[in-house]
């Protein structure tokens, strides 16, 4: 149950397995269509080993991620068990990460555009409208601890900065609002010069950010003479049968830190130069990149017990302990670029490519990256990080179900359906094999919604609480199991026009 049983004439099969269009007319007259959905042309498809380690590394380089394990630690876990469970969890996220990768190497297509292989030219936008949510969602989350880092910022370089335009409202003050405007308008700006700029800005944020964590963990152990008493603290769980009920939620929501680009990762393998190259960027950046940098937070966290003679896990906090503003100035400014890597990149590439899937002679990708900024106002991320166990119990562990759903029936339907071979031109035509029943594929829906209500079932039946806890594990293999089978069980991809004759 292949797609391109037959040879296409209008694609061009390079010798390294990408595939590319030899005429362009038909799809550039689509509506579905437009430049920033348009696949790469492999002379454009350029980003190498480094790019893709350069992206994953200032990705992972951000406060949540240096804040990840003091949630865990929060929960009862020791340090160990902490770095442990964020370890196998972004080694697991990883298998569909690179699952879902290589459609985006092999066809230069962005994520909703093979989103309609599986779900169809319309119905495409359910999985790519439900990733922009919780895009938006992560970039006002990032924005807001931008505009903190950008606040701490002023306050050591201008005189009586917090409190110079007036008390605010809803607990923060005017200059805080504004510094969170600021950084939200930055992350607009890079948008809105591309990719290219984006790039840049990861190849350049990557090592900065690295070298300036590894100074702060030097000034940490040389304060501390040590890395202090928490590394000694044997965690709150003594048996397996303890540890277990607290080990199954927070493994689902390491997964789910990196559910989102498990989906849209063809929004940047699409200009890769091959397979290889961001297969090993990848896997040699995610994993270790972020148990690293989680290994740092708990270090230095621990030696600020002894320096400050409390646990100060929050890096923005412990900056304003510093009393030299140059110091403090250094400080803000790394988290203010690592900050800024990250989002752009996680948080606003997919969702403006999302938005400008389900509109697309409306939106572009810069009009699109708008809209997602707007959204992401809209959401309050200063309520979603009001509480950290909220925060990962509730937020990364709820929406990880849906998101692995999606995952499921995409991976599913293009590694055991189609076996990767997908008709490229079709991707983009309102008359072509991915038309299905008027721009929907059902099976696809169907099988999103019963793994969505298996994973999200536990929030209203007590009888599945159980499964909540594993919300993406659920909802990625039920999806998944359930599409295929549908889809096997007879021919779900109608063409609608005859074959392309030998």
């Amino acid at each position: 149950m292949r797609d391109a049983a037959r040879p296409d004439a209008r694609l061009i099969h390079h010798a390294d397995g990408r595939v590319e269009l030899a005429d362009h007319s038909r799809i550039d007259a689509s509506p579905l269509a437009n430049p920033d959905l348009a696949p790469v042309p492999v002379a454009g498809r350029d980003w190498t080993t480094y790019n893709y380690a350069a992206l994953w590394i200032s990705m992972a380089h951000c406060i949540p991620t240096y804040m990840l394990a003091s949630g865990l630690v929060a929960a009862g876990m020791s340090w160990r068990q902490a770095l442990f469970t964020i370890l196998l969890g972004n080694t697991i996220v990883l298998i569909p990460i690179l699952l879902s990768s290589h459609p985006g190497t092999k066809y230069g297509i962005p994520f909703p555009v093979f989103a309609r292989a599986a779900y169809g030219t319309i119905g495409s936008n359910l999985p790519a409208l439900m990733r922009a949510v919780v895009g938006c969602g992560w970039f006002g989350i990032q924005a807001w601890i931008g505009g903190e880092a950008l606040f701490t910022l002023l306050s050591a370089l201008v005189p009586g900065w917090p409190t110079l335009l007036g008390a605010g409202f809803w607990g923060h003050t005017t200059t805080a609002w504004l510094c969170f405007l600021l950084f939200w308008a930055l992350n607009v700006f890079v948008i809105y010069r591309g990719m290219n700029l984006l790039r840049a800005v990861e190849n350049w944020a990557a090592p900065f950010v690295l070298v300036m964590a590894a100074v702060l963990l030097v000034w940490a152990g040389r304060a501390a003479g040590g890395f202090g008493p928490l590394l000694d603290e044997p965690g709150k769980f003594s048996t397996l049968s303890e540890f277990l009920p607290v080990f199954a939620p927070s493994l689902t929501a390491m997964i789910g830190y990196w559910a989102t680009l498990s989906l849209n990762m063809p929004d940047f393998t699409r200009f890769g130069r091959s397979q290889r190259e961001q297969m090993i960027g990848q896997v040699v950046a995610l994993p270790t990149t972020m148990t690293m940098f989680a290994a740092m937070g708990v270090l230095i966290t621990s030696a600020t017990v002894v320096i400050y003679h409390r646990a100060i896990w929050d890096p923005m906090q412990l900056a304003a302990e510093f009393k030299h503003p140059l110091v403090v100035a250094v400080s803000m400014f790394t988290a203010v670029v690592a900050t800024l890597a990250v989002n752009v990149a996680a948080n606003v590439v997919s969702p403006a490519n999302d938005f400008a899937n389900a509109f697309p002679r409306l939106l572009g990708f810069r009009s699109g990256g708008l809209v997602t900024g707007l959204f992401a106002i809209a959401m309050q991320p200063w309520r979603l990080l009001a509480d950290p166990a909220g925060y990962i119990f509730t937020w990364l562990l709820g929406y990880s179900g849906g998101l692995g759903a999606i995952a499921g029936v995409l991976i599913a339907d293009y590694w055991l359906v189609r076996r990767t071979a997908l008709r490229l031109e079709d991707l983009y035509l309102v008359d072509g094999a991915y038309r299905y029943h008027r721009g929907w594929n059902w099976k696809a829906v169907v099988a999103t919604a019963v793994g969505c209500g298996l994973a999200w079932g536990g929030l209203v039946v007590p009888a599945l609480r159980p499964l909540y806890a594993y919300a993406w594990f659920v909802g990625f293999f039920a999806a998944g199991l359930l599409h295929w089978g549908l889809s096997s069980a007879g021919a779900d991809r109608p063409l609608a026009r005859p074959p392309i004759p030998r």
